[in-house]
């Protein structure tokens, strides 16, 4: 039973220009890859994704083409920079959308997001990794994934202007480990619930 990994890249900038966020999320995938899971990587500011509360605005919003990827996932890691202590507009947008398709259901009548495994990834050069890390989990974990323990990854350099994350090099031991933990526990998760899935008892959407 092959697993599917999707990382939403919640980044500011666009498809011709190389994101930090993505470069850091990049080991994780290749922890998953060595290990048979399935992956792919979405730019959410590559979609129009209008604003909204609903898995569908109808004409020229592009986040049910999102919406169909994250169905398809068993793990779905959303990474975001920081600006300004917090994490980035596109990662509220997204969350938004997410947050307005929770009522949708499976064929046991829960969330569509049950016996999905979530997980983040943080980068930027000032404080709030652990602010958005706890904003984006949170959220997840409301909407109705799972949250394994350590799932989130971070690298902040130092405050003010300076290297980035791909600049400043990738050698940072409290980095390496939680990318590593990130990659096993919601590996280990994900698998869980591709055999025991969460049973449909108290938790059917009314």
């Amino acid at each position: 039973m092959a697993l599917r990994a999707l990382f939403l890249n919640t980044t500011l900038k666009y498809s011709d220009d190389t994101s930090n966020t993505e470069a850091l999320a990049n080991e994780v995938l290749d922890i998953y890859r060595e290990n048979g899971v399935e992956t792919e990587s979405v730019r959410i500011t590559d979609y129009n994704v209008l604003f909204g509360i609903s898995d569908d605005m109808g004409e020229g919003d592009e986040f049910p083409q999102i919406l169909e990827k994250v169905k398809a996932a068993d793990i779905v890691i959303i990474g975001t920079p920081i600006w300004l202590g917090e994490k980035s507009s596109v990662a509220k947008l997204l969350i938004e959308r997410l947050y307005g398709s929770s009522s949708l259901t499976n064929d046991k009548g829960q969330s569509i997001f049950y016996n999905k495994v979530g997980g983040v990834v943080v980068t930027g050069n000032e404080d709030g990794a652990k602010n958005a890390a706890m904003s984006v989990l949170y959220s997840l974990s409301h909407i109705g994934f799972t949250i394994p323990p350590n799932v989130d990854t971070y690298w902040v350099g130092d405050a003010g202007p300076g290297p980035s994350y791909m600049e400043a090099g990738t050698d940072n031991d409290f980095t390496k480990s939680h990318v590593k933990m990130l990659a096993w526990n919601t590996m280990h998760l994900a698998k869980m619930f591709k055999e025991n899935p969460i049973p449909a008892e108290g938790n059917k959407m009314e």
